[in-house]
């Protein structure tokens, strides 16, 4: 991964305008230099001038000493060094002033148009100087030979620094545009990885709720009906002992069948347990937001593959509930059709929950429980009358963790249902749902 933009801010360690005390140094150098080589030169032109030699070395270190600025001031440098040029000064200067302007953030037309003026300046001072020279040495080579070594000379002097210039200077606009999109890119990494793991967080989120909703819906039947049995069974041990042990017998077979249930579960948690954190193990960071899509993709395919109920064995549920001491009426509308195992598992769900609350809430009372088979959805009725004063079932004291009806609830909004429940006018309770049937 790269480090942040940030990171790539050179940091300012060097005085003045300059970023890193290499480049204050650098600059320095050839200002230096640049001093000396006019400081040299301004000796003939101060005799050519016929002003004084200590002035004519002054003005040259003066002159040359501007290429410090080079970086702040390029445009600056390049004027000058045009300035000095008649003077057959500042060579050196006019030379990396030109390098400094192309490789700097500037407008093309301005390089262009201070180039043109640097090579023009060079190229009529070659000119009339080679011919000033070769007149007083009494030889006389044509126009055309000084027209070719001074267009010759100002390209020597202008082309090769503008060039590398504009190279270096698109060679590291290119560097800050791809260090620009790999610092984007990797923020969009980050971005990504944080989606992802709320997914992932999301996905583990609803695999415990619908775990918890599994284990309260699976549990609380048996163990209800066990709870009622047993009340029942101390109710009659002395009075009816053959009543006594048909209770005993059926207390004994619904903890059986809990335990089966939880034993299953639990190995299915177990197993998957181990390989969630397998896969986590095996899956690198830029693949979370892979993961945790197939890890809810897989949570919903398993919940649709497992072998919940069916409505076929609402029989068998409400035939349980009579054999706890419950009055249940059961209605069927409509044509008995087979549907999506996640409907009927939820239908049955239901159902079996509102008995388990009448169970708890109104022991003894008669419950009326009504299904509908209809084109597009399915709809159940449970309600139960208001309970009697005193019953063998109520003296159980069933306890309530109030998960039951939100539990019914979020297992029919899964499926685009409707879930409504309340207390009835004549004191009872009714829970009443309709599921689209695909």
């Amino acid at each position: 991964m790269t480090t942040t933009g940030e990171d790539h801010v050179p940091a300012r360690g060097g005085p003045w305008w300059w970023d890193r005390r290499r480049g204050a140094v650098l600059d320095v150098s050839l200002g230096v230099a640049s001093a000396l080589e006019c400081a040299a030169e301004g000796v003939p032109f101060a005799r050519d001038a016929g002003i004084p030699l200590a002035m004519g070395v002054v003005f040259g270190l003066l002159a040359g000493s501007v290429l410090v600025v080079r970086r702040k001031w390029p445009i600056a440098v390049v004027l000058v060094a045009l300035a000095i040029t008649p003077a057959e000064m500042g060579f050196l200067m006019g030379v990396v002033g030109l390098y400094t302007l192309a490789a700097c953030e500037l407008p093309r037309r301005i390089i262009g148009a201070l180039a043109g003026m640097s090579f023009a300046g060079t190229l009529i001072v070659t000119f009339v100087r080679l011919r000033q020279d070769m007149a007083g040495d009494g030889v006389d080579l044509g126009n055309w030979f000084f027209a070719f070594a001074a267009i010759g000379s100002s390209l020597g002097l202008t082309a090769p620094p503008l060039l590398l210039g504009l190279y270096v200077g698109q060679r590291r606009r290119l560097m800050e545009s791809l260090r620009e999109r790999a610092d984007s890119l990797e923020r969009e990494l980050q971005l990504l990885a944080e989606r992802a793991e709320e997914r992932a967080e999301w996905a583990r989120g609803e695999e415990r709720t619908r775990i918890a909703r599994e284990m309260h819906d699976v549990v609380a039947h048996r163990v209800s009906l066990m709870v009622v049995h047993a009340a029942a069974l101390q109710a009659v041990a002395r009075k009816d002992p053959e009543k006594a042990v048909k209770n005993a017998a059926l207390v004994g077979d619904m903890g059986r069948q809990a335990l089966t249930e939880l034993r299953e579960m639990l190995g299915v948690l177990r197993s998957g347990g181990v390989g969630a954190r397998a896969e986590r193990a095996s899956v690198p960071l830029a693949a979370v937001g892979v993961a945790a899509a197939a890890a809810a993709s897989r949570a919903a395919e398993d919940g649709e593959s497992s072998d919940g109920p069916c409505l076929s064995e609402l029989d068998e549920l409400i035939g349980q509930s009579e054999a706890a001491g419950m009055a249940v009426d059961l209605s069927v509308e409509g044509e008995v059709r087979l549907y999506a195992a996640e409907v009927e598992s939820t239908a049955f769900r239901v159902v079996q929950e509102a008995l388990t609350n009448v169970h708890k809430h109104a022991a003894g009372a008669k419950t009326y429980v009504r299904l509908a088979h209809r084109v597009s959805e399915i709809a159940m009725q449970v309600e139960n009358e208001p309970p009697p004063e005193v019953s063998a079932a109520s003296s159980a004291r069933l306890p309530s963790g109030g998960n039951g009806l939100v539990g019914m609830k979020e297992r029919v909004a899964a499926l685009g249902g409707v879930f409504v429940s309340g207390p009835t006018d004549a004191g009872g309770f009714r829970v009443s749902a309709v599921i689209p049937a695909s």
